[in-house]
């Protein structure tokens, strides 16, 4: 296994330790400290769960999986205790973004919620606990490596040289690659809904100020913010430019910590606010968030005026709904009518309105491009997209945006690339991120060796005959 696999595996691992789930009997009956890593012990069952895991995801471990596995437990540790002294940070929204991300993706792997919580036999707010550790300890690791890595640079002159002489069948595969242009909207919610949701707050509210009830219990029992209301709504200390702008004016005008907001509505929803401290230009508060329903109706609506866009756009005309009052900048009637024309006027998407509506996909590295594999679409575009012909527009579909809200949607395959053996007029980039990820790679491993040498490690005589990944452990 190469060092960029090696490192790629266990921050995946570590991420999907939500198998530890399904081995309370093992930890039970194995446990048993195997190292030691300065102040941290690594136990069987830690190497056992991480071996179910492994099995359940196809992987395949460098020699002896009973050497490998706590190696690389152990080298994650080296990272994560260096994550901590560099005060590496990662706020509560990234984190509940990213595993409500990860539980979307393992639900509609699985098939559905009931599977997934027969399968690691807990419920989702319990399988959600699991993971968001596990989820700060893997961001916390890789801005560590970002930081150790960040200024590498590799030049032209050496990607050309590091593949000179690369026999052709040792050439990086380029999967098929996709563009996407997308248009969304977003069902209209009924005002009698939001007049729900609003009276619901107003009534917490009520049993707040009244002593009827707390903050906290009022949290655990109604917010629709699972990463924290188990913890009574509380958000640990946020600098304002990681929340929601208007969720943010308001928690850093609260002054008086026994009083609660005013109903504020963010992207994700509806909330009241308690403030808890400030501290220099961080804020802890806890919250309450209540979403809206869209209705059927609502979706059917958005979805109807989807496919009459869709229509009109592979028609080249303007739908009805425009046709009367849709000019070019000379005040000319538009004849022709296209994707761009359409995402301009109806998209929702902020984030690709602005680029005629072309997805952006940010791979590991940071490197912005609008090219992506299949499998790192969002599952209901890229099924959408598959089967299309460059050009083509989709059907309508739903799905739920990266702010956990349902979006109706259409989709343009604006551009694919079949896969193909690399080189480097075409795919310079591609072949540029490999030697770039044998520099990372290849700094990381200086430092674990490096940072071996400074550690107390005390590992269990069965393991010292291991043929290591990295050397030092045994002393």
């Amino acid at each position: 296994m190469n060092k960029k696999i090696l490192f790629s595996l266990f921050l995946l691992i570590a991420f999907t330790s939500a198998a530890k789930a399904q081995n309370d009997s093992v930890r039970a009956i194995v446990d048993e400290v195997i190292w030691v890593v300065g102040d941290e012990a690594i136990l069987k069952s830690d190497v056992e769960a991480m071996r179910i895991e492994g099995l359940q995801q196809g992987m395949r471990w460098h020699g002896d999986p009973d050497c490998a596995i706590p190696e690389q437990i152990a080298v994650q540790k080296l990272f994560l205790n260096q994550a901590i002294i560099d005060s590496i940070e990662v706020s509560d929204a990234d984190i509940t973004r990213g595993v409500e991300e990860y539980l979307e993706r393992m639900i509609n792997s699985i098939g559905s919620r009931e599977k997934l919580e027969e399968y690691h036999k807990k419920s989702i707010s319990q399988i959600r606990a699991d993971l968001r550790d596990s989820y700060r300890e893997r961001q916390m690791v890789q801005g560590m490596q970002q930081k150790l890595t960040k200024d590498i640079a590799v030049t032209p002159a050496e990607v050309r040289r590091y593949f000179k002489d690369m026999p052709q069948d040792s050439l990086p595969f380029v999967p098929t690659e996709v563009e996407v242009q997308i248009i969304t909207q977003t069902p209209k919610i009924d005002q009698e809904e939001i007049n729900r949701v609003k009276n619901e707050l107003r009534d917490y509210t009520d049993r707040i100020n009244k002593g009827e009830s707390s903050f906290q219990v009022l949290a655990r029992l109604y917010s629709e913010d699972p990463g924290t209301a188990r913890r009574g709504g509380e958000l640990d200390f946020t600098p304002r430019s990681a929340l929601d702008p208007a969720f943010a004016t308001v928690a850093f005008g609260l002054t008086d910590p026994k009083r609660v907001s005013k109903i504020v509505e963010s992207e994700f929803g509806f909330h009241i606010i308690q403030l808890i401290e400030k501290r220099g230009d961080k804020i802890k508060v806890r919250h309450i968030l209540r979403k809206p329903v869209v209705s059927t109706d609502a979706v059917d609506n958005a979805m109807s005026r989807l496919d009459s866009i869709a229509i009109a756009i592979r028609e080249g005309v303007p739908p009805e709904m425009i046709r009367a009052v849709y000019k070019d900048k000379d005040g000319n009637a538009i004849e022709k009518f296209s994707f761009e024309d359409a995402v301009a006027l109806f998209s929702d998407d902020k984030d690709t309105r602005n680029n005629n509506g072309l997805m952006a996909n940010y791979t590991d590295d940071g490197h912005r491009t609008s090219r992506f594999k299949l499998a790192d679409l969002p599952a209901e575009v890229a099924k959408a997209v598959d089967t299309l012909a460059v050009g083509a527009v989709s059907a309508p579909f739903t799905m739920l945006n990266e702010r956990g809200k349902q979006v109706c949607a259409i989709a343009k395959l604006k551009n694919r690339t079949e896969g193909h053996k690399a080189n480097v007029t075409e795919d310079f980039q591609v072949m540029k991120n490999v030697v770039t990820a044998k520099r990372r790679a290849e700094v990381l491993h200086d430092w674990v060796v490096n940072r071996i040498k400074s550690t107390y490690v005390r590992i269990n005589d069965r393991y010292r005959n291991c043929d290591f990944e990295y050397e030092g452990w045994v002393r």
